[in-house]
């Protein structure tokens, strides 16, 4: 799993960012303007709230889980947010099995 959830780490980030490029190409970092398309009608409402609501609970899962089962720092996948949820949670699954496999050999040692 871990090679699929290195798969879908790059892509949740390629697909998103040649979107979010040509936007920046032709606004700038205008933060504001970006706001104004994030929340133009109902269908980006819907969209921008689902992610938002998505990042919420996906940072509660890396760090209540990250802890259960003794990872450090857990909350480093979170700066996955920077590109999106679509990058955040296949690299915090990617750490999470990393993790597992590496304590699975060590109790077999």
């Amino acid at each position: 799993m871990r090679h699929v959830y290195l798969m879908l780490c790059i892509a949740g980030t390629v697909w998103p960012l040649t979107h979010f490029f040509p936007f920046v190409q032709a606004h700038g970092l205008d933060i504001p303007h970006f706001l104004q398309q994030l929340w133009v009608n109902d269908i980006s409402r819907f969209f921008a709230a689902d992610v938002v609501c998505s990042a919420v609970s996906c940072v509660s899962f890396m760090v209540v889980e990250g802890r259960r089962i003794g990872m450090r720092q857990p909350w480093r996948a979170a700066l996955g947010l920077i590109v999106g949820v679509s990058l955040a949670l296949p690299l915090f699954l990617w750490l999470r099995q990393r993790h597992l496999e590496q304590q699975s050999q060590l109790a077999l040692a």
